[in-house]
């Protein structure tokens, strides 16, 4: 994610500790399956779209770029240098699953469209994770 879109998300989002679970955040963004069950019947659909729109979108335009092989942009190698060692791991950890899960779902037959909304969904578990790792100094 470039600083914008990083930016962005977190203005979007707000606090990350105020959610509790990974799977919160995906929630409030509107990132999870519909679902229409009764009984023992089952019924996943689309994403609910709930919540914020402008971070969802986001989450789902930075999912793209891991339709590429794990890679540091020659650019970005001092950025990435100046980070702590906890959030350059935690980085290089989401951007080799996603990738390795955006060609798995690809060689299953999936539709492009609905692997990156798995990606992103998967993002912002990450983005959960590094806001709950790099919290605020406090004065």
């Amino acid at each position: 994610m470039d600083l914008i879109s990083a930016a962005t998300l977190a203005a979007s989002i707000g606090d990350s500790t105020r959610f509790d679970s990974p799977r919160q955040l995906m929630n409030y963004l509107g990132l999870t399956p519909s679902e229409n069950s009764s009984g023992e019947a089952v019924r996943r659909g689309g994403i609910t779209k709930t919540g914020n729109r402008e971070a969802r979108r986001i989450l789902v335009e930075a999912a793209w770029s891991y339709r590429y092989p794990a890679r540091v942009a020659p650019q970005k190698v001092h950025v990435i240098e100046t980070q702590p060692k906890p959030v350059r791991d935690l980085a290089w950890k989401a951007q080799e699953r996603l990738c390795k899960r955006y060609r798995t779902l690809h060689a299953k037959g999936k539709k492009s469209t609905v692997i990156v909304v798995a990606i992103a969904r998967e993002l912002t578990g990450f983005a959960w994770a590094l806001g709950h790792e790099m919290q605020p100094l406090s004065e």
